[in-house]
């Protein structure tokens, strides 16, 4: 696992779990925490053994934070679900193809995997939700383009703008439902946002308003 800030860490990923697994954050909130998406669940078990490494047993896990639907983020929200008894956030747009288990929109196939169905637990439906956690709270923002109804979320930790931006990357491509208009939206929306930190699903952690700014504009037109 990867410290990034007290009580925030990087407990999946490519380097850390799975080589197929998109990043995996965990962040405490005092009396409970949240993981944001859950990989392809093929690193489940050295995930579960990082988490352990940065949280005390005692302290909860209340949701599973997806940010959207693709399987590289979602293919390990089942099992857990299944360990933490944690509640799975989904936006509205992005749960449909999950609790039908389509492979193609959520990209399992890229991997040569299936998509079981995965019930949902609370499916937003707003263009921002404020989900309380322990002593805190993280707002999620609809951020539509790389799928229809991609999510990023953001806190505030030591006056601090956090922000778990996966994907801000793409790619746009009409198999996962991209749109490219909402895409370019989205990201003038994410630069207004005024991060101090992105983490993102695929390219790592940006420190500092000027990295994150420049990451995000190299992906606008």
């Amino acid at each position: 696992m990867k410290m990034i800030l007290d009580n925030l860490w990087q407990v999946g990923g490519d380097e850390l779990t799975h080589p197929a697994d998109a990043a995996i954050y965990l962040i405490r909130f005092g009396t409970a925490a949240a993981l944001v998406d859950a990989g392809t669940g093929h690193g489940h078990d050295q995930m579960l053994t990082n988490i352990a490494r940065c949280l005390p047993a005692e302290v909860p896990i209340d949701y599973l934070l997806l940010t959207h639907c693709h399987f590289d983020h979602t293919g390990g929200a089942a099992a857990a679900r299944r360990i933490f008894s944690c509640r799975i956030v989904v936006h509205a747009l992005d749960a449909a193809y999950l609790e039908t288990g389509d492979s193609q929109v959520t990209a399992a196939a890229w991997y040569g995997e299936r998509m079981a169905p995965l019930p949902i637990d609370l499916k937003l439906d707003q263009e921002e939700t404020v989900l309380p956690i322990g002593s805190g709270a993280v707002t999620a923002v609809h951020w539509p383009g790389h799928s229809p109804g991609s999510v990023i979320y953001h806190t505030e930790i030591s006056g601090q703008r956090i922000v778990f931006g996966q994907d801000v990357h793409g790619p746009i491509h009409p198999a996962l439902r991209s749109n490219e208009k909402q895409y370019q939206a989205s990201l003038a929306k994410l630069l207004d946002l005024d991060a101090d930190l992105l983490l993102e699903g695929h390219f790592g952690i940006y420190r500092g308003k000027t990295a994150v700014q420049k990451f995000i504009r190299s992906f606008m037109r």
